[in-house]
C-alpha cells in the first residue's frame, strides 16, 4: 500500500490529526535542538546544566501525562488537546524572552505541562479513530509525518537561529497557538466514550496491570536512547564537524530515511507476529547506531550512524504506540497512554541529565566513547527485557 493509498483510506478526523502532528513536530524540533546549542554556545551553559533543564522540561511533560490522560478520559480529547496546545505556546514563547536560568527553567515547566495535556489526548484519539483493518499502515504513516515535520523544522530552525534565537522561540510558540485554534475550530467533537469512574479506581486498575507496568518500565531504556537526539548528538555533531549546520544534516538524514523507508520496513516486518521482539530489535539497532555516532570522525560517518538509528526507530516506534491500545480497556485508553508516558519521562530525564553528565566526564577524562558505550549496553537490556513478553491473539498480552 502506497503513501497516497494510506492517505485515501484515512478517516477525515485522522487526516486532521495528521496535520496537527506534522505542525506539532515542526514547531517542537525547530526549537528544542537549537535551544541546546543556544544555551551551551551563546549563553555558555555547561552540558550538565543544559541537560538538567531539558530533563525538567521532559519530566514536567511526561511525568504529568498520566494526569493528562485521566483528564482526557473525563473531559474529552478535543478539549484537552486545545488547552494543552495553548499552554505549550505560552511556554515556547517564554523561551524567546528568557534571560536568566530560572526563566528558562520556568518556561521549560510550562511547555512541558502543555505537552502533558495534549499528548495522551492525541494518542488516544488516534488509536480509537484508526480502523482496525488498517491500523499498522496508519500508524506507520503517522511516524512518517512526524519525520516530515522534523525535516521542515530543520529548515526553519537553521534559518531563524541564524537571525536571532528570539524569533525562533516566537515562531515555535506561534505554531502551537495556531494549532490550538485549528483544533478548536475544525476538529469535530469526537464520538469517544468518557468515563465517570473515580480517579483512584482507574489508577488502581492500571497499577495492577503487571504486564503493562513492566512494559512501561522497559521502555525507559528505549527513550534513554531516543532522547540522545536532543542533547549529546547535536553537541557531538558540532564537535566532530566544527559546523552548527551539521545538526540539520543529522536530523535531515534521520527524518529522510524514515520518510523513504518506513512503509517498506513496516511491510517487511509484518511477517513477524511478536511485536515486543521487534520493539527490542529496533532498540538494539538504535544502540548500535549511537555507538557509531561515538566512533564518527566526519559528516559521512555521522550520516551513516543516523540511518542505522533511524532504522531502529522505524521498527519500534509504530509498534510501541499500537501495543498500548491493546493493553487498555476502551474507557481508559487515554489514561493508559498517559501512564505509558512515564517511560519517556524517566528515560528522557535520565538521557538529558545523565547523558550530558557522561558526555562531560568522557571528554574531561579522555574517554569519549563513555556515553555511547552506555547507550549500547542500555539497548541490549531493552532487547533482553522485551524477549520476556509473549503476544497472543486479541487483546490479551502476557509476560
Amino acid at each position: 500500500m502506497t503513501l497516497f493509498q494510506i492517505w485515501a483510506i484515512a478517516p477525515r478526523e485522522i487526516k486532521m490529526l495528521y496535520v496537527t502532528i506534522f505542525m506539532m513536530n515542526m514547531g517542537f524540533y525547530a526549537l528544542i535542538p537549537y535551544l541546546t546549542l543556544y544555551l551551551t554556545g551563546s549563553l555558555m551553559w555547561s552540558m550538565a546544566l543544559t541537560g538538567v533543564m531539558l530533563g525538567v522540561r521532559q519530566f514536567s511533560q511526561q511525568g504529568m501525562t498520566f494526569m493528562g490522560g485521566l483528564m482526557a478520559d473525563r473531559w474529552g480529547c478535543k478539549q484537552t488537546m486545545v488547552l494543552g496546545l495553548a499552554v505549550r505556546s505560552i511556554g515556547f514563547m517564554a523561551f524567546a524572552v528568557s534571560l536568566y536560568p530560572w526563566h528558562f527553567f520556568a518556561a521549560a515547566i510550562v511547555a512541558g505541562l502543555g505537552g502533558a495535556l495534549f499528548e495522551p489526548a492525541i494518542q488516544a484519539a488516534f488509536a480509537r479513530l484508526a480502523p482496525e483493518a488498517h491500523r499498522k499502515q496508519l500508524f506507520s504513516l503517522k511516524n512518517m509525518i512526524v519525520n516530515i515535520g522534523i525535516i521542515a523544522s530543520t529548515l526553519m530552525g537553521s534559518m531563524l537561529l541564524s537571525v536571532d534565537f528570539h524569533y525562533l522561540g516566537i515562531f515555535a510558540g506561534s505554531v502551537f497557538l495556531f494549532l490550538a485554534i485549528y483544533i478548536y475550530m475544525v476538529l469535530p467533537a469526537l464520538d469517544i466514550e468518557i468515563t465517570k469512574s473515580h480517579f483512584r479506581k482507574d489508577i488502581g486498575t492500571i497499577l495492577r496491570d503487571a504486564p503493562f507496568v513492566g512494559y512501561t518500565l522497559i521502555l525507559i531504556g528505549y527513550f534513554y536512547l531516543y532522547m540522545q537526539l536532543f542533547l549529546t548528538i547535536p553537541r557531538l555533531a558540532v564537535s566532530v564537524t566544527g559546523d552548527p549546520s551539521s545538526v540539520a544534516y543529522v536530523y535531515g538524514t534521520v527524518s529522510g530515511a524514515v520518510i523513504c523507508f518506513q512503509l517498506a520496513v513496516t511491510r517487511y516486518f509484518e511477517r513477524y507476529p511478536n511485536r515486543f521482539i521487534l520493539i527490542g530489535l529496533g532498540a538494539l539497532l538504535m544502540g548500535i547506531g549511537l555507538m557509531l555516532f561515538g566512533l564518527s570522525k566526519g559528516l559521512l560517518m555521522l550520516c551513516i550512524a543516523s540511518v542505522l538509528f533511524a532504522l531502529g526507530t522505524m521498527i519500534s516506534a509504530p509498534l510501541m504506540l499500537d501495543v498500548v491500545q491493546m493493553f487498555a480497556p476502551p474507557r481508559l485508553i487515554a489514561s493508559y497512554y498517559g501512564f505509558n508516558g512515564y517511560s519517556m519521562a524517566l528515560g528522557g530525564a535520565l538521557s538529558t541529565s545523565l547523558g550530558g553528565w557522561f558526555y562531560d566526564i568522557g571528554q574531561a577524562r579522555g574517554i569519549p566513547l563513555l556515553p555511547w558505550s552506555l547507550c549500547l549496553a542500555v539497548s541490549v537490556l531493552v532487547m533482553g527485557g522485551m524477549c520476556f513478553f509473549k503476544e497472543r491473539s486479541g487483546a490479551q498480552l502476557t509476560k
